[in-house]
């Protein structure tokens, strides 16, 4: 059977940090938002079939749905907590037999491995495969569709939350996992390219300035070159690295 991979981008305002994260803008002048920026990079990966918004229920995050409509998107609207079963029912909408999996407020996706990586998730039939160990924010997680329903069906609250892979992650035996080691240059816990706190937007912004003439697909080496040549930038978010890459995947 041919696979077929969903991007399921789960969506909502809430932030007691910084408010409305993946609505933020990158590009205030022209208006290109964090999840403007995530979108139009998945759209040039061709493993991609299709993008679907989990959108969490609420009046709050109804600017959503205009966005996918904008976009021509498809979209679920499922529980604010239960993120598990939006990113299920993305992928069932799309007819998927795998989810892609990035965060709405990560602007910067590991793109350069990502055709490469499904071709070996579909060669060895995995059922997961976890960029894991890379900069936070630019990493990104293949599951089957199987794998997650099993994970919702038999899990706990607690892989049922943003946490959505914990349950494949705690029962490791049971699940096929491929965790590819990024380039050795990625390994760098002292960076940070996710928006959670209004540091992390001001670093997002100056490094997308700086390389909005490749936007969508910023190479994350380059970024790292640039944000070496700038460390005041690296200093802004050095208090949230340790936490950030503590609690990443538990």
């Amino acid at each position: 059977m041919k696979r077929r991979l969903a991007a399921a981008i789960a969506c909502r305002n809430q932030g007691s940090r910084l408010y409305g994260k993946p609505l933020q803008n990158l590009d205030v002048g022209v208006g290109v938002r964090i999840i403007d920026n995530i979108i139009d990079c998945l759209r040039t990966l061709d493993c991609i079939d299709e993008i679907v918004l989990g959108i969490a229920e609420g009046v709050e995050n109804e600017v959503f749905v205009r966005l996918a409509e904008e976009k021509s998107l498809r979209y679920v609207i499922g529980d604010q907590i239960d993120v598990l079963s939006r990113l299920v029912a993305c992928g069932r909408m799309a007819k998927a037999t795998d989810v892609f999996r990035v965060t709405s407020e990560s602007p910067f996706l590991y793109f350069e491995e990502v055709e490469s990586l499904w071709r070996q998730h579909c060669e060895q039939s995995v059922d997961a495969t976890f960029m894991d160990d890379i900069i936070d924010g630019c990493g990104f997680e293949i599951i089957s569709l199987a794998a997650l329903a099993t994970s919702h069906r038999e899990g706990e609250r607690k892989h049922r939350s943003e946490l959505c892979t914990l349950f494949i992650r705690e029962n490791a035996a049971r699940f096929r996992i491929f965790k590819p080691r990024p380039p050795a240059a990625l390994v760098r816990n002292d960076l940070r390219l996710t928006v959670d706190n209004p540091e992390d937007l001001v670093v997002c912004r100056i490094v997308y300035r700086a390389f909005q003439h490749v936007a969508p697909r910023v190479p994350v080496r380059d970024i790292v070159i640039f944000l070496d040549r700038h460390p005041e930038l690296i200093k802004l978010t050095a208090p949230f690295t340790e936490a950030g890459y503590a609690t990443m995947y538990l």
